[in-house]
């Protein structure tokens, strides 16, 4: 159960992320007010999730991953840049999730 708390924990990061920009500084309320609920349920499920996950893998996979989508979705929905440097940034930041995994969550 630890790692669909983990999930939701990381979709609901994104979106509250995605919001953020999408409130444009607080000058639109109904983003604003949604990026505030997502992070209030992102941090409950992170928080439910490490009952069975050690905090460090659930914080690396939380904010890696998060991380590495939130750039690629800036990417297409806000014509971010996403050059060869990103890429292999992005690449390095899911391996070292993927590292810390297989590293054993003992």
């Amino acid at each position: 159960m630890g790692w669909i708390y983990l999930t939701g924990a990381i979709l609901f990061e994104i979106t509250g992320t995605m919001l953020m920009r999408y409130s444009d500084g607080f000058r639109h309320l109904l983003p604003a007010l949604g990026m505030f609920v997502c992070y209030a349920l992102c941090f409950t499920l992170l928080t439910f999730s490490l009952k069975t996950i050690p905090m460090g893998i659930a914080y690396a996979m939380w904010a890696g991953l998060g991380t590495a989508l939130v750039v690629v979705l800036s990417a297409f929905l806000f014509q971010e840049s996403l050059n060869p440097l990103k890429i292999v940034s992005i690449s390095l930041i899911i391996l070292g999730v993927i590292g810390l995994n297989l590293g054993g969550a003992h």
